[in-house]
């Protein structure tokens, strides 16, 4: 008859129980591990896109605040530039006009004077 031992288990049986239980615990805490990294590293790189978006479109939206004031610029000195004859030639017509009611100038030569000025 074979001896049996019943009970407890003997010391070879422990340090096996205790192997697989040290063995299991590494394998689980390494795979937790290894998720968490890979977790946080998913979550660095998207935060590093988002910065990257964001710095483009600061970039983008600058740029056309740029070619926006460029075009208001070129479009007000447009204007000034048209602007100007007309209001100097309404200056000159006012003042031909005053000297013309003063009686400085005859109506011969108003008229001379405002066909030359209007050509």
């Amino acid at each position: 008859m074979p001896l049996r031992r019943f009970g407890r288990p003997g010391l070879i049986g422990m340090a096996a129980r205790t192997a697989v239980v040290a063995g299991t615990a590494t394998a689980v805490a390494g795979g937790v591990q290894h998720h968490q990294q890979q977790k946080y590293q998913n979550q660095y790189e998207q935060e590093q896109y988002e910065q990257q978006q964001a710095a483009l479109q600061a970039q983008e939206a600058q740029a056309q605040q740029q070619a926006a004031a460029q075009q208001a610029a070129a479009q007000q000195a447009a204007a000034q530039q048209q602007a100007a004859p007309e209001d100097d030639m309404m200056t000159r017509l006012q003042q031909l006009a005053t000297l013309h009611t003063q009686g400085v100038l005859t109506d011969e030569e108003f008229s001379a004077a405002k066909a030359k000025l209007l050509t």
